[in-house]
């Protein structure tokens, strides 16, 4: 498709558009549906390839920030409609974006830089998070968009669901809700391949057991979580819903721009002093932006936008998790996993910087040039420390495509 040659990440209206094309391609194999509205009232679609009673379900959009998987998602439906042997035995079904006015609002369809990306960036508060929502609302205030998402693994009883994830810098890695034997195998050859590395110590995976490099699986209900501060919890998320059915789901992580630091398993020397500075930098990082909310905040205009509330509630995580930082490491420290913790570290404030700056420079305030200069220093920074490489989009888009399928695969021989 176009925007694989010309490195671009389709818009939504474009991703319904290529869905289109698709069913009136095979009207007898495809179909698209509308199956909810969002908040803003945008549609939310889902294509469906194939007539067998098994079900896959595929989720881009799931956070407007990770733009991968809606270029991952029509790359498997036209794997699907085209290739009999996928379809054998399996209907696939793909929920085109499950966050359209997120991904309205996150304006970098084409971004070779860092600072390119966060120029336009967006990532909502958590209760406006699809997946994320149900694990920090009560069930009568879950926003549309979740309830959607529900009620179509509630009609389709998936074996399988697959949210398609990407971080900005960084390695790749998949989470399960349940292990899927004999993935990790053909997930590592892909990722060497393409030369991207694996994540390995992923902080969004921290103290879930592996059962391979990169390959998390989720631990159980009643044990405890790694960074304690965090409301939201995986397992109270949108990805457990499977289970009600027999199902799991699985999350497969791209990164638009790689770094061959993160997967690093040499123990790490003194992890607990790496922490601390860690902790302290996130701390005075996060004072910083809080500092120009703080002189801006009564000059800027009301009701508070998407924007604002998002940048507000990523500021809000940062004490918490600081505090988190300063306790005793998780058992086995290693270089990759304190290292994926500095990126993490250096993402939230930057992206709560550059949420505010695009609040005020809507404004016409005059704090915004001040912020400018941290988000630039700050994208410097992050990429000069993790030596950042673009990963060209059809390497991100083969990578998580053949993840697919080979979870797809491995979950039917498990079923």
């Amino acid at each position: 498709m176009s925007h694989l040659t010309d490195q671009r990440y389709p818009t939504v209206p474009e991703l319904v558009s290529s869905a289109r094309t698709l069913v009136a391609r095979r009207p007898d194999l495809g179909r698209l549906r509308r199956i909810g509205t969002s908040r803003a009232g945008r549609p939310l679609h889902l294509l469906s390839i194939g007539h067998a009673p098994h079900a896959v379900l595929v989720v881009a959009g799931a956070h407007a920030n990770e733009p991968a998987g809606g270029s991952t998602l029509l790359h498997l439906a036209e794997r699907a409609l085209g290739d009999p042997g996928l379809r054998a035995g399996t209907a696939w079904h793909f929920l085109l974006c499950a966050d359209p006015d997120g991904a309205a609002l996150h304006r970098t369809p084409a971004p070779r830089t860092l600072l390119d990306y966060h120029r336009r960036f967006f990532r909502p508060a958590g209760p406006e998070q699809p997946e994320w929502s149900p694990s920090v609302l009560p069930p009568d205030r879950l926003p549309p968009e979740t309830r959607a998402l529900t009620g179509v693994i509630d009609e389709l009883r998936p074996y399988l669901q697959v949210s398609l994830h990407g971080t900005d810098l960084g390695g790749s890695w998949v989470q399960l809700t349940k292990d899927v034997p004999g993935l990790a195998e053909p997930f590592a050859k892909s990722a060497a391949r393409l030369h991207i590395p694996v994540e390995t110590g992923a902080s969004d995976a921290a103290g879930w057991p592996a059962s391979g490099p990169g390959v998390h699986v989720m631990p159980a209900p009643d044990s405890d979580a790694a960074f304690p501060s965090l409301p939201d919890d995986a397992r109270l998320s949108t990805w457990h819903h499977a289970h009600r059915y027999g199902g799991l789901t699985a999350i497969v992580e791209v990164p638009m721009w790689a770094s061959d630091l993160v997967d690093d398993d040499a123990p790490h020397p003194a992890p607990d002093r790496e922490l601390r500075r860690l902790a302290a930098r996130l701390r005075e990082d996060a004072r910083l932006v809080e500092e120009v909310l703080a002189e801006a905040l009564p000059r800027l205009p009301g009701p508070e936008g998407p924007l604002l509330r998002a940048a507000r509630w990523a500021l809000a995580l940062a004490p918490g998790l600081a505090e988190d930082w300063g306790r005793p490491p998780l058992p086995g420290a290693t270089m990759a996993s304190v290292g994926s913790i500095d990126a993490f570290g250096r993402r939230l404030p930057l992206r709560a910087a550059a949420m505010l700056l695009r609040v005020l420079e809507d404004a016409g305030d005059r704090a915004a040039p001040r912020l400018e200069g941290m988000v630039t220093t700050w994208c410097a920074s992050f990429a000069e420390r993790f030596r950042a490489r673009w990963v060209p989009l059809d390497h991100q888009v083969a990578h998580q495509a053949r993840t697919v399928i080979e979870a797809a695969r491995h979950a039917r021989l498990a079923a």
